[in-house]
């Protein structure tokens, strides 16, 4: 059956549609979330960790995939608040390695715009199944735009941004992570490569060929995994609870946070267009409304912005309506392949936009 026709019907919330959503197997499991900057307003659990597997519960670990990306860049731009990093200085001036190529002259602002000129999607796994050689192919990418002339998403951008991270800052990414994010956020079950322990409460993703299993707690995307599980562009793990926290704090301009954190200007400033001239609208590490075709729906204000994640995964601000929303699923479980989820996600955010 067609995946619209599948949806055909009228939904009064978001958890009805999630609940067709999971009767027509595009996803075993789900945690969403929709509030204000008084906290959540309807939130809820769905479904299995896998076909036939055990209950999703509060404490479920999701693999967030690219919604790894702007917790990157909230990171970075602790560091440049810091003092340790500038956006306008180049890949080069931290990654000596870098100089001799194109990518050396790129900026951190470009990297975090996605206007590097990097291509998308790179199956680097494929022919580099080692970190040294993966590394070495990221290097001697040829640029395929010339830097800040157009908006081409790049997980490959990202990779790259989370070495730069790591030099200035002195210390392993996941490390940076954890003091720059999810200490100062509250978030006590987010980072990188899960404990063996904490495997059974993971949500399953794909049968992979190449690994020959489901996997379960290890990252889901094969240049992290490359990487070891840690990297700029995926393998961040977390709860519903956590990803809610981290949704407040920002939309809050960290009013939320106990202590120190980012400043409410520089989180303001992350979330502002920074290539409207060019064919997408991107900010600091978000990826803001397009006026066609968005994944956060039709009804959200064009100041919103978030991120979205290839297993399913989802977070939306609306600092005009002070309205959040995350969706938390296991859409490539068994299967890439599974079709509906866009739609589902569109019609998400207009209901959570709606309400």
């Amino acid at each position: 059956m067609d995946t619209v026709a599948a949806l055909a019907g009228v939904p009064a919330s978001e958890a009805e549609l999630l609940a067709v959503a999971h009767r027509e197997r595009i996803f075993s499991g789900a945690a969403w979330s929709v509030g204000n900057l008084d906290g959540p307003v309807r939130r809820g659990l769905l479904g299995t960790l896998s076909w036939g597997g055990p209950p999703v519960r509060p404490d479920t670990l999701w693999d967030w995939a690219s919604v790894t990306k702007p917790v990157v860049a909230l990171a970075t731009m602790w560091l440049v608040e810091r003092g340790a990093l500038g956006l306008a200085e180049t890949v080069a001036e931290h990654l000596p390695e870098y100089a001799d190529g194109e990518l050396g002259r790129v900026t951190v602002e470009q990297l975090l715009t996605h206007t590097s000129g990097l291509p998308g999607r790179q199956p680097l796994w494929r022919r580099h199944p080692e970190r040294e050689s993966l590394l070495a192919a990221v290097r001697a990418l040829p640029l395929r735009t010339a830097p800040g002339t157009a908006v081409d998403y790049s997980s490959v951008g990202f990779i790259v941004l989370g070495q730069v991270a790591e030099a200035a800052s002195g210390m392993p990414l996941d490390r940076l992570v954890a003091i720059a994010v999810t200490e100062p956020v509250g978030m006590p079950d987010t980072g990188f490569r899960p404990a063996a322990r904490d495997r059974d409460r993971c949500a399953a993703t794909e049968h992979c060929p190449w690994r020959g299993e489901v996997v379960q707690g290890s990252v889901h995307d094969e240049n992290a995994v490359v990487l070891g599980g840690v990297a700029g562009h995926a393998g961040l793990f977390g709860t519903l609870d956590d990803l809610e926290g981290l949704a407040l704090a920002v939309l809050s301009g960290g009013g939320t946070v106990t202590g120190e954190w980012l400043a409410a200007r520089t989180l303001a400033l992350m979330g502002r267009g920074h290539t409207d001239r060019l064919n997408l609208r991107r900010g600091l590490g978000w990826q803001g409304r397009d006026p066609h075709g968005s994944p956060f729906g039709d009804l959200s204000s064009p100041e919103s912005y978030g991120h979205t994640g290839f297993t399913g995964t989802s977070i939306w601000l609306d600092p005009t309506l002070g309205r959040y929303a995350v969706l938390l699923t296991n859409r490539v479980h068994p299967s890439r392949d599974t079709p509906g989820m866009e739609t589902v996600r569109r019609r998400f955010h207009n209901l959570a936009a709606a309400r």
